[in-house]
């Protein structure tokens, strides 16, 4: 089975999704709230990537974005988790699912005036390289704003195998220099702290939203390894840190 494969089984076999998933959530709802504030058409075409259960695609009709929208995800029982939670289509909105690998797929229906997307072009293989195919799905005047994790992220889990000379399986998120190096409007860096009440939580939130999938490279933790990791975690207070970037391209007209 190819890593891709593993990403996408892991998020179809994440029932509990929603239930842990807090940073997520609150990532999805900031980058609705930055949408909202551009100047886009009163209809336009959107598409969203790795739209997950739906925290984005939700939070962006609450703001009350019409048009015609394509949302997507290489998973299809995300898809239709999501069709579910937004329900019967709204007046001035349009919605369109399709499962889609937003890497290596193209999408149809283009140009898009709003390519979007929330944590998860950070499981693509190269997210930098990635952002530019996308920016040439975009209308003349078109925006592409999404949001994915840099190296800082589970740096305190790291931290814990590090200390005991053991060898993390967190991916390697590309750094933020590799967006920067894209002709970006903006990016932002911001950190979110989540807690949780001991190690096992943690582990148990990471399986729950289909997270757990490490490097190719990574060996698993024989369980004394495991124990010393979870115990060096624990002393340092089970926190985890979140850093994300939000990445922002406007294409000229």
């Amino acid at each position: 089975m190819t890593r891709r494969e593993r990403i996408r089984d892991a998020f179809a076999a994440a029932p509990d999704y929603d239930d842990h998933a807090r940073v997520q959530r609150e990532v999805a709802n900031r980058l609705a709230a930055r949408i909202a504030a551009l100047a886009l058409p009163r209809a336009p075409r959107v598409l969203e990537i790795g739209c997950g259960t739906g925290f984005l695609t939700g939070a962006l009709a609450e703001t009350g974005l019409g048009g015609e929208w394509l949302v997507t995800d290489i998973a299809p029982e995300m898809v239709e988790r999501c069709r579910a939670r937004l329900g019967a289509p709204q007046h001035g909105r349009a919605l369109d699912f399709a499962v889609l690998d937003g890497e290596r797929g193209t999408p149809a229906g283009g140009p898009f005036d709003l390519i979007c997307s929330s944590l998860a072009v950070q499981w693509f293989d190269d997210a930098p390289a990635a952002l530019a195919r996308m920016a040439g799905w975009l209308a003349p005047g078109g925006h592409l704003m999404v949001t994915t994790l840099a190296p800082g992220s589970f740096g305190e889990w790291r931290a814990a195998h590090e200390v005991e000379g053991i060898a993390p399986g967190t991916p390697a998120f590309a750094p933020v220099e590799n967006f920067a190096a894209l002709s970006l409007t903006s990016l932002t860096v911001e950190r979110h702290l989540e807690s949780h009440a001991d190690p096992r939580a943690f582990l148990r939130a990471v399986k729950a939203i289909g997270a757990g999938t490490s490097h190719p490279a990574h060996r698993p933790l024989s369980p004394p390894q495991l124990r010393r990791v979870m115990a060096r975690f624990a002393q340092s207070g089970c926190e985890v840190t979140y850093e994300v970037v939000t990445c922002h391209l406007h294409r000229a007209r």
